[in-house]
């Protein structure tokens, strides 16, 4: 049996949670989430414990409860906590500020880069080098923090470009190095 599916995940202080089938509906302090999961794995909810179930031992099934399991924590987390990443630019010339809702970089490009975040996610700019990406869904607030670091990935011979805050850039010897 999966290690991390059989773990129930305890019911913070705030959050109700509400299975109709295989739709499960999470509202917290921070805002709610829905999603639906796959008919075959049994989500129930009891003593202020969630807990998620198989039918079989098959591959499939085994693939699935701990999925469930790991996504129906991360959204109990994020409409309570919420979620966030941090980037850092690093280069000479390399900014971000803010422009309304929007995140504008200055990259080395001729021109600045516009990113515009989805419904629900908010781009703070504490300094401008430093960008923080918040939300309540764990995976939109990693695939924006993605797309920002697409612009301008870091590069191994300077290490200048976009990078999260904390993130190792193995570094290369130039043409003289031998």
């Amino acid at each position: 049996m999966s290690r991390i599916g059989k773990k129930p995940i305890e019911i913070p202080q705030g959050v109700t949670i509400n299975v109709q089938g295989n739709l499960v509906t999470v509202k917290g302090p921070k805002g709610e989430l829905s999603r639906e999961f796959n008919k075959d794995i049994n989500i129930s909810v009891e003593n202020n414990l969630v807990t998620v179930t198989r039918h079989s031992d098959s591959k499939e099934h085994r693939a699935l409860h701990g999925t469930t399991r790991a996504v129906l924590a991360n959204m109990i987390e994020g409409v309570s906590k919420g979620f966030e990443k941090t980037l850092e630019l690093i280069g000479v010339g390399y900014r971000a500020q803010k422009k309304g809702k929007n995140l504008v970089l200055n990259v080395g490009y001729s021109h600045p880069v516009e990113i515009e975040p989805e419904n629900g996610l908010e781009i703070d700019v504490p300094s401008n080098t430093k960008v923080v990406v918040k939300g309540i869904d764990k995976e939109k607030v990693g695939a924006l923090a993605a797309n920002i670091r697409d612009v301008r990935p870091p590069e191994p011979y300077k290490g200048k470009g976009i990078r999260y805050e904390g993130e190792y850039v193995r570094r290369k010897e130039g043409k003289t190095g031998k």
